[in-house]
C-alpha cells in the first residue's frame, strides 16, 4: 500500500465581495474547506493519499440570491456575483487544461437541473465535480 501524499491546491475568489456567496470543498464526500462568505481570493490546499483509488473533488457554491444578478431593461446580465476557481494543481502541476469538470446546477431554481461544462466561474448555486484517479502521476500521464 502506497502511503505517499499528493497536494491539491486551487484559488477561490469572488467578483463581488459584498455578496454573501459561500463555498464548500469536499473530497470523496468529506468537507475539507468551508467559507460562508468569500470576500477575497483564498488559496486552498488539501492533501490526499496517492493510493490506487477513484476520487471526486466537489466545489459547491451556496448563498447566491436573485439580487446578486443585475439585468438591464433588455434582460441582459450587466453585473453578476460569481465565484472564480483558478490555478488548480496537483503537486504544483497545473491541471486546468487536462480536466473536464462538470458543473451541476439549476440556474438558482429558475430552470431544470443541468450538467454543464465548467470554465472557471460559478454563477449559480451548484457543484463543480472533478473526477480523477490515483496514483496521480499515472493519471496525469494518461490525461496529458
Amino acid at each position: 500500500m502506497n502511503t505517499d501524499k499528493v497536494t491539491l491546491e486551487f484559488d477561490i475568489g469572488t467578483t463581488e465581495p459584498g455578496a454573501m456567496l459561500g463555498v464548500r470543498a469536499s473530497m470523496d464526500g468529506t468537507v475539507f474547506y468551508n467559507n460562508s462568505h468569500v470576500t477575497e481570493t483564498y488559496h486552498v490546499t488539501h492533501e490526499i493519499s496517492d493510493d490506487d483509488l477513484d476520487h471526486v473533488l466537489e466545489i459547491e457554491l451556496f448563498g447566491k440570491l436573485p439580487e446578486h444578478t443585475k439585468v438591464n431593461e433588455a434582460g441582459e446580465i450587466v453585473q453578476d456575483a460569481m465565484l472564480e476557481i483558478s490555478h488548480m494543481q496537483f503537486d504544483g502541476i497545473d491541471i486546468e487544461q487536462i480536466i473536464s469538470p462538470e458543473y451541476h446546477h439549476d440556474f438558482n431554481g429558475s430552470q431544470d437541473a443541468i450538467v454543464d461544462e465548467f470554465f472557471g466561474h460559478m454563477g449559480c448555486n451548484g457543484t463543480v465535480k472533478v473526477k480523477f484517479t490515483t496514483p496521480i502521476y499515472l493519471w496525469l500521464l494518461e490525461n496529458m
